[in-house]
């Protein structure tokens, strides 16, 4: 009996031990801290802790500083891992704050980890690092700095409050940033005279509330891409649909084209586009404003592009109407038209730089449409090097009420300072009544003959007039205050 009884004693006593041993080998919970986040007064920030556990998720809690924090999302009993999420409301000091989260395991034992949180008065910067794809609003007040070629992808829109300052970092080739509004997507860009929107490059030490650079020159040109407006309306090109200019094929938020003449990309009022134009490969840069198969559903008015490396405003097809432009010290063409774009350019002014070519290119249809646009209340100031415009491939439309001045003699510059109709197409075209010109005025070089400005027949509707005496052209008035190029006096001497 003796025997028994020991035996049993030291089975209770070998089994006691070995539960006792199973339960020392469950290691305590492991939360991992995330990554530091920044938080507004009084605004809410949601933090995710990670946890592994040996024994099972049993239990959470937490507690913060400078602000409160409750759980929103617990982890799952008896999970070996999973998540936290804690919505953190920031308190109304400026510095340093924290979240701790506390994981009991069903063995008892706990662990800590702690989120770094900023608290700020306001955060002003924001950084957009991937495509946009829910519906966004960039607010008044805000800088967004663009990291990529950003797109805002088809059945998005993307609205910008008034005074916005939009970034773009450098890069060229496929690492060119840009804004696309994609087909089927939405811009609503709404400035105001007190308050545009500026899209400009990060070097810009400019903030919103400025309308003036106040460490970039005026010329500078080709810190990064630009504004890509695309869309369903009708292009005459080699296909119904095609791919933008300044964009990899391989993004396909780059076509444009199709069907609808009243397609709707949102609406722009008041914004300044500046120092664009990033190179994306051998003589193809991105325009300041590219308007591919833009609908006429589509509101653009008041406009600014300054220094960009290639055009100013480029239309490729679509039926979109733009008033109140302003294009000054682009690097290539103040208003470029392809594809047979069909809607109306009423009140701009085309400002040349030391690098821009043409104040105005024409280019005609490029398949079987034969769409035409009207271009008219436009000034249009020279440089030494720029000519007024070239009529290239057919091109088609109806140009009224402009006036030139400040272009140089083109007999003494090689050709440069006249307005021409290339090629045989485009000759047919003037011809035949699908270009027509009309109540043209210009403001010549001392010595020179209108008809040594305005070629193969065009001089019949221009008329000589003396600085300033001009009675067509545009209406200054609408680029005041808002402009940059109103607030640096270019605009003075109009």
């Amino acid at each position: 009996m003796k025997k028994i009884l020991m035996f049993a004693l030291v089975a209770s006593v070998a089994l006691f031990t070995a539960c006792k041993d199973d339960e020392e080998t469950f290691n305590a919970p492991a939360v991992a801290s995330p990554d530091p986040v920044s938080a507004e007064f009084n605004t809410e920030a949601e933090i995710t802790f990670n946890y592994t556990t040996d024994a099972g998720f049993k239990s959470a809690s937490v507690s913060a500083t400078n602000g409160s924090a409750v759980i929103k999302t617990n982890g799952t009993t008896g999970s070996k891992s999973g998540s936290v999420v804690v919505t953190f409301t920031a308190g109304n000091q400026v510095g340093a704050g924290s979240v701790i989260l506390s994981v009991t395991d069903n063995a008892d034992q706990t662990s800590k980890a702690t989120a770094v949180i900023s608290v700020l008065e306001e955060q002003v910067v924001f950084y957009i690092d991937g495509n946009i794809t829910a519906n966004a609003t960039w607010k008044t007040g805000k800088v967004y700095v663009l990291k990529s070629r950003i797109a805002v992808v088809s059945g998005v829109t993307l609205t910008i409050e008034p005074g916005v300052v939009v970034k773009g970092e450098a890069g060229t080739g496929a690492n060119a940033t840009a804004l696309i509004i994609a087909r089927g997507a939405q811009i609503k860009a709404e400035g105001t005279a007190d308050k545009p929107i500026i899209f400009t490059s990060v070097a810009d030490e400019i903030m919103p509330g400025q309308v003036s650079s106040p460490n970039l020159d005026p010329t500078l040109n080709g810190l990064w891409g630009g504004l890509i407006i695309l869309g369903n309306a009708p292009i005459s090109a080699s296909a119904a649909s095609v791919q933008i200019e300044g964009i990899p094929p391989s993004d396909q938020n780059g076509l444009y084209g199709g069907s609808d003449a009243n397609d709707n990309s949102g609406v722009i009022r008041f914004i300044s586009i500046r120092h664009g134009g990033a190179n994306i490969g051998e003589g193809n840069e991105i325009n300041g404003l590219t308007l591919g198969g833009v609908g006429a559903g589509t509101v653009i008015e008041n406009v600014e592009v300054v220094a960009n490396q290639d055009d100013g405003i480029e239309f490729f097809g679509g039926t979109v109407n733009v008033k109140n432009a302003i294009v000054w010290n682009v690097g290539d063409d103040g208003i470029d038209t392809d594809q047979a774009w069909a809607g109306t350019l009423d009140n701009f002014i085309v400002l040349c730089g030391p690098d821009t070519d043409h104040a105005l290119e024409i280019d005609g249809p490029e398949g079987s449409l034969l769409a035409a646009h009207t271009v008219k209340n436009g000034t249009l100031k020279g440089s030494p090097v720029a000519e007024l415009g070239d009529f290239r491939d057919g091109a088609r439309g109806t140009f009224s009420n402009l006036y030139f001045f400040g272009f140089p003699d083109p007999a003494a510059t090689s050709g440069r300072g006249d307005l021409s109709l290339s090629g045989d197409k485009t000759l047919a075209s003037f011809n035949e009544g699908n270009l027509v010109f009309s109540n043209m005025q210009v403001t010549l070089p001392e010595g020179v003959e209108i008809t040594a400005v305005f070629k193969n027949g065009t001089a019949a509707f221009a008329t000589a007039v003396a600085a300033g005496a001009n009675t067509v052209g545009a209406n200054k008035s609408a680029f005041a205050g808002w402009s940059w190029a109103d607030a640096a006096g270019e605009l003075s001497n109009f």
